[in-house]
């Protein structure tokens, strides 16, 4: 480890930033996405736990949907931390200040039943949601368009997974018990 240290920006302060979105518009922006992407990074252990964990007859098809569902709240996240350094801040990194940081919480260390797990990331997704929702609104009434966009981006992918899990959790079923 270098000796050395040159602390570039400090987590917290906004510069002034080339899109030319006023700063203290910046600063409400910047704050949503790191709470954006504290939510999206919690969502994401969440259902790659259970991705890991699931079991049972339905396990194949949880088990892709889970990872896949993982992996789109892993691309949130890039947008969300991106546009965040984009608008002159610091994204929110490593797990105990996005904890600090997220809106949400993760249901544990325990391995629940599937449908237990399901319902608590179904739970999550809908926190998520209308978050993503309110931080849509505050990025249109800063007039900051394209942040608006890229979370009404995100917002589609978390919607459509969140109903592929209301979905598994019909009680319509070929196993039986």
């Amino acid at each position: 480890m270098p000796t050395q240290e040159h602390v570039r920006r400090e987590f917290g302060e906004v510069e002034e930033n080339e899109l030319r979105l006023d700063k203290e518009k910046s600063e409400q922006v910047i704050n949503a996405l790191n709470q954006d992407l504290a939510d999206t990074y919690t969502l994401y252990h969440q259902v790659k736990k259970h991705h890991w964990n699931v079991e049972g007859a339905e396990f194949r098809d949880l088990h892709l949907f889970l990872g896949d569902a993982a992996g789109h709240a892993e691309e949130a996240a890039d947008e969300l931390a991106e546009r965040a350094q984009a608008l002159g801040g610091t994204p929110i990194a490593g797990g105990k200040a996005q904890e600090e940081h997220a809106s949400v919480e993760p249901e544990g260390q325990d391995v629940y039943d599937i449908r237990t797990s399901l319902e608590n990331d179904l739970e999550m997704y809908g926190d998520v949601i209308e978050s993503l929702r309110d931080h849509i609104d505050l990025a249109e009434n800063l007039g900051d368009h394209a942040t608006a966009q890229i979370l009404r981006e995100i917002i589609v992918q978390t919607e459509e997974d969140a109903h592929h899990i209301e979905h598994y959790l019909e009680d319509d079923t070929l196993v039986m018990d």
